[in-house]
């Protein structure tokens, strides 16, 4: 850790919100090192993750950076400010991994073929687009997904029936699974 520069030791958090509001890197870079460790710890508390809570400091004072002209002193302090950015920015994390398990449970749904609203005229070209996507999967990740989705075998009964490691099953399911997803969100399906 470095030690404190003179000018931040000097800079009140008042004077350190102005200069950042005015456009000032340095101040930036001073708030960034004054107050990312705050926005960090919030974000992996709520999150529970070091990533994505890394993700979401990056992604805080990128905002703050962006909207600097938003942040009013009057109506409370700069580190308050930047833990409401930190709360907006974590349920955005949070919606976003629903919506990915979301995803991930509507591909596999939509693998096993049945549509709870066959009559929708979507439902065929849906079913066409993911039978083409799951084509073009690696013949590994393919073949799991497909004897978990259309034989309805778990991932030990697969590991047994293709003399695969139950480790690499796995793997192949998760990673078909996210290539899957990529490629149905390319095509706005199911999001």
């Amino acid at each position: 850790m470095s030690p404190l520069h003179p000018v931040e030791e000097s800079l009140g958090d008042e004077e350190l919100a102005r200069g950042v509001v005015a456009g000032d890197e340095e101040c930036l870079a001073l708030a960034y090192r004054r107050w990312s460790g705050l926005v960090h710890t919030v974000a992996r508390r709520s999150l529970g993750d070091t990533q994505d809570a890394e993700d979401v400091t990056q992604q805080v004072f990128l905002g703050v950076w962006r909207g600097r002209a938003g942040y009013q002193a009057d109506r409370g302090s700069f580190a308050g400010w930047l833990v409401g950015i930190t709360r907006r920015k974590v349920a955005d994390t949070l919606s976003a991994r629903t919506r990915r398990r979301e995803l991930l449970g509507a591909a596999g749904a939509a693998l096993l073929l049945t549509d709870p609203e066959p009559d929708r005229p979507e439902a065929a070209l849906e079913r066409v687009l993911l039978r083409q996507e799951l084509a073009g999967l690696p013949a590994p990740q393919q073949r799991v997904l497909r004897l978990a989705f259309y034989e309805d075998l778990t991932q030990t009964q697969i590991a047994e029936r293709t003399g695969w490691p139950l480790g690499t099953v796995k793997s192949h399911a998760r990673r078909g699974l996210h290539r899957l997803r990529d490629r149905l969100e390319s095509h706005d399906l199911y999001t």
